[in-house]
């Protein structure tokens, strides 16, 4: 059976996805389309059945594509739509090319720990918290991979590059502010690329075969598969080519069998074998027989390290807070900001909405023109953790911007128009008179005021000639321009307190400027 050309197909595919969802979350300049979001995040599995969930629409049911395609063909969404599994294909070309890793062998099914990471996400979500979830979805790895660490690198990059260019006369480049990030998160991410790294350079498609809880999930339903990888018994000749290449180790080529539902669907097999002795077949919907084999020390491996990372997660939320404290004796005197509750974004909902369907891709996080969407640490409480927040000390909300809810892939922040982002009260103003400069230092200011595109602080007569900040809540949309804008560090005098549930803004009523009555022209 001559299938070779599935490979060149395979590849073809990947390259395209791989392109297409790395450039959604390094695109610092905002060159993609917001219409593409949906488009090719479509068959994205985890986040498709969030969002389906969510709006309950055909528009979001493309995991029931993906499921269709395994049920016909196999894990073809592991090798050719998965980005995290794409990258772990460029790890494993590297290793080849660098002669660290030859062949392949025939590696040990792991079903227990298979199972059991399948099942850890699915007993969290029956008690309503997602961070493992979060932790294992292959997508949202990939985003906060390429958000929090091949983004910066990227913005770096130009960065030096625009420099460069710019003492040579040349300005077709231009250095672009890049707003930082979470240090703990970023640590997550790359201890979860290093895993990958790892366990793809020395071990193949093992993570998508151990830690993975989706591709344990269409592994199990390759089993029935209408089509399968099988191996003619009559035309092999038992070279062996077909499991050196096998980067999922699922190949028992003495035996001429093939553990299908450990298979990643990357083709490499039927691309090697000459006798054209292996390749898609007519499944009588059967489960292949199940072959022993030698004895692997990666699993205990694995779960040693990875005992000692999330041990090494324990002592980081105490210095959350000193890091956004600068030297100095006048915090001693300033108000701390009594903030109840974080700011999620507008589209969210509330609070509960947007943690139940939020796996923390970060998608939002690159999007964002101005930045003030940060990774959280501890600000949604641990089984929160990696959730984009509102951060008003980074930058604030565009009054007009509504790109994450356009970007968003699960629904946990829902799309708005312009007009009903302007009403979408996502939190409250709270002023602090002891912490304002004018009643303070006696000093003029007004900084808050000529930044609140909603009239919900106002400058009132205060003494001696000044002005003070005067709030109206009522009209705040908590877009936190005006916490921003506050000079005073290390507390604001002015900041905004989340809302559990969004609510729905008063209009403000803008004064309108009178003009005045201007003379005729004396001569």
């Amino acid at each position: 059976m001559k299938q070779k050309h599935l490979k060149t197909i395979r590849i073809i595919i990947s390259i395209v996805f791989l392109i297409a969802l790395t450039s959604f979350f390094v695109d610092f300049r905002e060159l993609v389309p917001e219409s593409w979001y949906n488009t090719l995040l479509f068959l994205q599995f985890v986040p498709s059945i969030l969002k389906f969930i969510n709006v309950l629409s055909i528009s979001a049911a493309g995991f029931l594509v993906v499921l269709l395609l395994t049920l016909f063909f196999g894990r073809v969404y592991c090798s050719a739509i998965c980005p995290l599994g794409i990258l772990q294909d460029i790890f494993i070309y590297v290793s080849r090319k660098l002669k660290i890793r030859k062949k392949h062998k025939q590696t040990r099914p792991y079903k227990l720990l298979r199972y059991l990471m399948l099942a850890l996400p699915v007993i969290f979500l029956l008690f309503g918290i997602n961070l493992v979830l979060n932790l294992l979805d292959p997508y949202s790895n990939f985003g906060r991979i390429s958000s929090d660490l091949f983004r910066p690198l990227l913005v770096g990059a130009n960065n030096l590059l625009a420099g460069g260019l710019e003492k040579l006369g040349i300005f077709s480049l231009y250095p672009v502010t890049y707003h930082g990030f979470h240090w703990a998160t970023l640590w997550i991410s790359a201890g979860i690329l290093g895993l990958v790294f790892w366990m793809s350079f020395y071990h193949g498609r093992l993570y998508c075969n151990t830690i993975c809880p989706v591709g344990t999930l269409l592994g199990l339903l390759s089993k029935f598969s209408i089509y399968k990888i099988k191996i003619d018994q009559f035309s092999c000749t038992v070279c062996g080519r077909c499991s050196v290449v096998c980067k999922a180790g699922c190949i028992d080529f003495r035996n001429m069998n093939l553990d299908f539902d450990r298979c990643v669907g990357c083709f490499n097999c039927i691309d090697s074998c000459e006798s054209n002795s292996i390749g898609y077949r007519l499944s009588l919907l059967k489960p292949t027989s199940k072959t022993p084999v030698a004895t692997d020390s990666s699993k205990r491996t694995f779960l040693a390290q990875s005992l000692v990372y999330a041990l090494g997660l324990a002592g980081l939320s105490k210095s959350l807070k000193a890091s956004d404290t600068p030297p100095g004796d006048k915090s001693n005197k300033l108000l701390p900001e009594k903030k109840n509750y974080p700011v999620s974004p507008p589209g969210s909902q509330s609070l509960e909405h947007y943690k139940d369907y939020c796996t923390a891709c970060h998608l939002c996080v690159s999007v964002c023109p101005t930045g003030v969407l940060q990774p959280s640490f501890l600000e949604f409480g641990f089984t929160g953790m990696m959730v984009p927040r509102m951060d008003f000390h980074t930058n604030y909300c565009n009054f007009e911007c509504t790109k994450c809810g356009e970007a968003c892939p699960t629904g946990a922040i829902l799309p708005l128009t312009q007009e009903a982002k302007k009403i979408t009260q996502t939190g409250r103003v709270i002023f602090v008179i002891e912490n304002c400069v004018v009643y303070t230092d006696n000093t003029a200011c007004g900084s808050c005021s000529e930044h609140c595109p909603t009239q919900a602080v106002r400058m009132v007569p205060y003494k001696d000639g000044l002005t003070i900040p005067e709030t109206h809540p009522s009209t705040c949309i908590g877009c936190g321009a005006c916490e921003y804008a506050c000079p005073v560090r290390p507390y604001r005098a002015i900041y905004v307190d989340g809302n559990p549930v969004h609510q729905i803004a008063e209009e403000p009523h803008f004064e309108e400027l009178q003009e005045e009555k201007q003379e005729d022209f004396p001569f």
